[in-house]
């Protein structure tokens, strides 16, 4: 979700508690924000406890990755779907890479934290077979 769209609707929640049943209105409405603020921050823990016990920078297969890779996806969610942290290849730009056992290697370039473009680089005899 796009920060700016969360805290908006975070402000209209408080304001309609507020509007709607005053004190514990807001109450409710802050709760409700804190319960959600959490859930994301488990689920990111998550995702980094189980990249943590895989390899950096290794996935089964770099042609399914490159196959479910979408423009605009951010790091957290490229983390889950490897299942692995990416090994750095530069910091600018923002250059991650996987690669498998058969030497397949997925390399991504990110800006702001979201996936822009990747590439697929296969070993020659790979790409003939």
């Amino acid at each position: 979700m796009n920060p700016i769209l969360g805290w908006a609707l975070a402000a209209v929640a408080v304001a309609a508690g507020w509007q709607g049943y005053g004190w514990p209105g807001v109450a409710l409405a802050v709760s409700v924000i804190a319960f959600w603020l959490l859930m994301q921050f488990n689920r990111s823990l998550r995702v980094l406890r189980n990249a943590g016990s895989a390899p950096v920078g290794h996935v089964d297969s770099a042609v399914m990755l490159n196959a479910k890779l979408q423009a605009g996806m951010p790091m957290i969610k490229v983390v889950a779907l490897t299942k692995s942290l990416g090994r750095r290849v530069s910091e600018t730009p923002e250059r991650w890479a996987w690669a498998d056992e058969g030497g397949s290697e997925v390399v991504l370039d990110f800006e702001r934290g979201l996936c822009q473009r990747w590439v697929l680089n296969r070993p020659a005899d790979a790409a003939t077979e």
